[in-house]
């Protein structure tokens, strides 16, 4: 019979654990109940990786698990993209696998103290690279960016408003890094007492003083005021007219509820407001009667201008305000083809966007009733970090994404969607609102607590929230994303570490000292002696 090491030594199985162990940690997302798999889920990765005989096979598993957790993380979209998501996961896939030769690299072998605390520190900053280069937009932007797992573990959100999700991404993989140094000995069969314990409950132990001290000293948003917005999801409806209608017939059940603002979501409004005055004046004429600006979000081609935008538009009682913000980062494949001229045919295997929306060129904060400031996104915007922030830098009271994920109904992209807006919150010290045409829409607190109900998937209709308001700057929107700086400089660090190393070893040594010969003259034997 084959022990688990021979039958593992086929290359096809192993890439195939490989893929099914770097899925596993998507499992920490979908559920609310699962967030602390996020720190033990990586670990069957590191520790198959840590087992590759060469350097060579470490990358390859680094590479075969990054295609499982893409694939993993973005399964929903497989409807839309078909054949097409195999070949993006392969491709960023790929940012893996030095990741996996680090892994090996640092943990491979019997290792002492030094390289099993440098691991520490080296494999969660390289992991941090990983999650910046495919966080990229042109590349499918921070969706899944495994900090985002712990969006309500109230702990985690404090940590996010000090370093954002980038901090959280960090301490879940050197806790995983060190759970692994903890288990290895008794997957690998070699005895607990060659263990190297001191890192790995040195990282278990700085994780749990970095939380704490995050807990004790970082500064809680200041309440000051509240005020009360208004969502409206009309459900799944097929035509623009008839979703009109509906969101027509939901925002005047407002009327005596005294909102401050009106958010309906994305793709509300299926035509370009300026060549229909009709509707312009109808959303006017709810305006006055529910007493509050409605923001709503046209997907349409411009009269004033080439191409098809989403914007966020905000309407008065008089009418149009003036107040635009047309959508700056788009889906790749499903907003535009990124090299439309080699990838078009996507458009024939997957419901590609057929032609590519239009950009906008700068966030806009808008000036609502009531003295209230917002600053809008749209959809997948909310993923990314930078935008929130630089939004709370400029003086935006309240956070509003306006999304729709009608075609993802049936999976788990709304409510992962929707989960984002609590760490933007957190990441801020600034509310938000996540309204959207299908659901799932949920509105949170300055702290990234859930206000109120989630409104879900198969809910139709109006709510009000009173949200209270905060003022302060939190560490995260004072420094940045400090935390992908200390990951470079770590990694800096460790190369320049590694090249003075190599430089040493080739430097040939100085010779040896050898004494000079010399003759030694043997006195002449006397006869008779």
């Amino acid at each position: 019979m084959k022990t688990f090491g021979q039958w593992l030594a086929s290359p096809w199985r192993r890439s195939a654990i490989a893929a099914l162990a770097g899925a596993l940690p998507v499992f920490a997302f979908p559920a609310p109940s699962l967030w602390w798999f996020a720190y033990v889920a990586l670990v069957p990765w590191i520790v198959l990786v840590r087992s590759a005989p060469t350097g060579k096979r470490a990358a390859y598993d680094g590479w075969c698990g990054g295609f499982g957790y893409m694939v993993a993380v973005h399964h929903w979209l497989l409807p839309s993209l078909n054949v097409f998501i195999f070949l993006i996961a392969a491709l960023l896939g790929a940012l893996w696998a030095p990741w996996g030769w680090l892994v090996r690299r640092f943990l491979g072998g019997t290792r002492g103290t030094g390289p099993g605390l440098a691991a520490l520190l080296v494999l969660p900053s390289a992991w941090l690279m990983v999650e910046l280069v495919r966080s990229w937009q042109g590349l499918g932007g921070p969706w899944g960016v495994l900090g985002s797992s712990q969006w309500q573990v109230e702990p985690a959100l404090r940590l996010a408003s000090v370093g954002g999700v980038w901090l959280l991404s960090f301490l879940v993989v050197a806790v995983n890094v060190a759970v692994a140094g903890l288990v290895w000995p008794w997957v690998s069969g070699m005895s607990p007492a060659t263990v190297v314990w001191v890192p790995a409950m040195a990282g278990l132990v700085a994780t749990a003083a970095a939380t704490t001290a995050a807990w004790v000293w970082s500064p809680r948003p200041d309440v000051d005021g509240r005020t009360r917005i208004a969502v409206v999801q009309p459900g799944v409806i097929d035509g623009p007219d008839k979703r009109f209608d509906r969101e027509e017939q939901l925002t005047r059940q407002l009327a005596g509820q005294h909102p401050n603002l009106i958010v309906w979501g994305e793709s509300s409004v299926g035509f370009d407001l300026g060549q229909r005055p009709d509707l312009a004046k109808r959303i006017a004429a709810l305006s006055r009667e529910t007493g509050s600006d409605i923001l709503v979000n046209v997907d349409a081609r411009r009269s004033d201008k080439p191409g098809i935008y989403k914007s966020s538009v905000l309407v008065g009682p008089d009418g149009l305000t003036g107040d635009r913000y047309d959508k700056m980062r788009l889906v790749p494949f499903g907003e535009y083809i990124p090299f439309r001229s080699v990838l078009g045919w996507a458009t024939s295997v997957g419901k590609a966007a057929g032609e590519d929306r239009r950009r906008g060129s700068e966030q806009v904060l808008m000036d609502v009733g009531h003295g209230l400031r917002i600053g809008p996104m749209v959809c997948f915007e909310s993923a990314f970090p930078d935008m929130s922030r630089h939004l709370a830098q400029d003086g935006a009271e309240v956070l509003i994404a306006q999304s729709a994920t009608s075609t993802f109904q049936q999976s788990w992209a709304p409510e992962q969607h929707a989960s984002l807006a609590a760490l933007r919150a957190a990441e801020t010290g600034r509310p938000m609102v996540h309204a959207t045409l299908t659901g799932v829409s949920a509105v949170y607190g300055a702290s990234g607590q859930r206000l109120g109900s989630w409104m879900g998937t198969s809910s139709s209709g109006a709510a009000v929230y009173d949200i209270p308001l905060a003022h302060g700057t939190t560490p995260y929107v004072r420094y940045g994303d400090w935390p992908v700086h200390g990951a470079l400089l770590i990694l800096a660090v460790w190369c320049a570490t590694e090249g003075a190393r190599a430089v040493r070893l080739r430097r040939p040594g100085p010779q040896p000292h050898v004494p000079p010969a010399r003759t030694v003259r043997e006195s002449p034997v006397r006869p008779g002696r």
